[in-house]
């Protein structure tokens, strides 16, 4: 009953966050829309509260929304779950099909995270006080690939799966037109080999957006963005690489 409770006050708070400002509608939308153009499918893998699934229906995209955690699925089901060009799948990214142990932060969802790296580089960090995991429940798995051959080919992909990114880039084996990955600065090595993995699928330029800025600079290189990533301040936390073929 009290985990419920300090679940449900997560989500409320995520959602507070997450909805609660139209100008960052407005920044998402234009950000998203250098890559979503209207009848594009997208892959949303790790839904969260699904800010980024509204921001790609309002560009006129299908989704698809993966996301493992059973309190997340159900806010996703309650605010999409009769959109009929959003796929709501219930399930974890990773590099084969399966299971996986999902780590649940039940005061703060939306960073519960597959990936036990992420719960150590997060412990005593400066910006991560206070977070714990404190729960574990067993999700099913997928690849990036088994989507793709269930679903299509998308246009655009955004992953944000707390520390697992490069685990989900690696069940991907056909490149597509665009994609972005979340880095932190307590895990530059996922996002350094998530920049490997982009560049070994044919990934050319490369940019960035801090935080929840929702603004881009300049487009880079692979080693670029690379030496970008390793000069950011601890302070910068996180944010999103973006990665496109051409």
């Amino acid at each position: 009953m009290l985990e419920g409770l300090r679940t449900a006050r997560g989500v409320l708070r995520s959602l507070r966050v997450y909805y609660g400002h139209r100008r960052r509608k407005a920044a998402m939308d234009r950000l998203y829309g250098q890559f979503v153009r209207e009848g594009d499918l997208v892959f949303d893998v790790g839904s969260h509260v699904g800010d980024r699934i509204g921001a790609f229906r309002r560009l006129g995209a299908r989704v698809v929304a993966l996301e493992p955690q059973p309190a997340l699925v159900t806010t996703l089901k309650l605010l999409y779950g009769r959109d009929r060009n959003v796929a709501i799948e219930a399930k974890a990214a990773g590099r084969a099909s399966g299971e996986i142990e999902l780590k649940i932060n039940v005061d703060n969802p939306t960073v519960s995270t597959a990936s036990d790296a992420f719960v150590g580089a997060a412990h005593g960090a400066a910006g991560w006080e206070g977070q714990v995991w404190g729960k574990s429940i067993r999700v099913p798995m997928t690849t990036l690939d088994a989507l793709i051959a269930a679903h299509g080919h998308p246009a655009f992909i955004k992953i944000d799966v707390e520390g697992f990114e490069a685990e989900a880039l690696a069940g991907l084996t056909q490149p597509v037109k665009a994609l972005s990955f979340e880095f932190t600065t307590i895990q530059r090595d996922v996002a350094r080999a998530c920049i490997e993995r982009c560049r070994a699928l044919g990934y050319a330029k490369f940019n960035a957006a801090l935080g929840e800025s929702q603004e881009l600079g300049a487009w880079r290189t692979a080693d670029e963005i690379g030496r970008w990533l390793n000069e950011l301040p601890h302070a910068a936390n996180s944010g999103d690489i973006y990665a496109r073929l051409d």
